[in-house]
């Protein structure tokens, strides 16, 4: 990737960063153990994994792994209960500390805005909390999610039959029956957020539905 598109891509991943730190900022304490869309987490977990993804390095992410057995699930849960803060304050503050990192896991730089989009609607849909997404960041998101295989937290393998139509952008991916609607819950639907799939409609609604049991 040229370095002026890595430098818009890290401006589109701090302003999503900046964007849920805000939106953090006013949510009563108590909210914080909501049950997120991310399952098994609550949203201060979430916020916590956000902190840990943020300050992981490509280096750093191979030790870990190495560190769990080759365990991405539990790499993932040592990260949330190291940058878990005693409080959401305290876990807030971290997260406001590491809006502007760059630092990136050995994975393609689009996977930051997955992180940043999927993670921010896991934590705002559970709360009543409402933001436009910039256009390019979900659509950047979407067309990574649906050419990376299930192993590597993509989505290529369940979406392989079906087309993707975005009703609010110029999007379409993918061959076999239609599942269209906005953009931003098409993203969520091939990351597994069985809720989205109320957002979408026609024949390939279904199979989304099958392959994200």
């Amino acid at each position: 990737m040229k370095r002026d598109a890595k430098r818009g891509t890290w401006r589109m991943v701090h302003a999503e960063r900046a964007a849920l730190v805000a939106d953090l900022a006013r949510l009563e304490a108590g909210r914080w153990d909501t049950p997120s869309l991310c399952t098994g987490w609550t949203v201060h977990e979430v916020a916590a994994h956000l902190v840990d993804t943020a300050l992981t390095t490509r280096l750093g992410f191979l030790a870990g792994l190495v560190r769990a057995r080759f365990d991405f699930d539990l790499q993932n849960a040592r990260g949330v209960e190291r940058w878990r803060g005693a409080s959401p304050e305290e876990t807030l503050e971290r997260l406001r500390r590491v809006v502007s990192r760059t630092s990136t896991p050995p994975a393609p730089l689009d996977t930051r805005l997955v992180e940043e989009v999927v993670h921010g609607e896991d934590i705002r849909r559970v709360v009543g909390l409402d933001r436009v997404y910039p256009q390019e960041a979900v659509g950047r998101a979407l067309r990574l999610q649906v050419r990376t295989p299930a192993a590597f937290g993509g989505a290529k393998e369940q979406v392989a039959s079906v087309r993707l139509t975005a009703t609010d952008a110029d999007l379409s991916l993918g061959e076999g029956p239609e599942a269209a609607g906005p953009a931003l819950s098409l993203l969520l639907a091939v990351s597994g957020r069985r809720v989205a799939l109320d957002d979408l409609d026609g024949p390939g609604v279904a199979v989304l539905a099958g392959a994200t049991a």
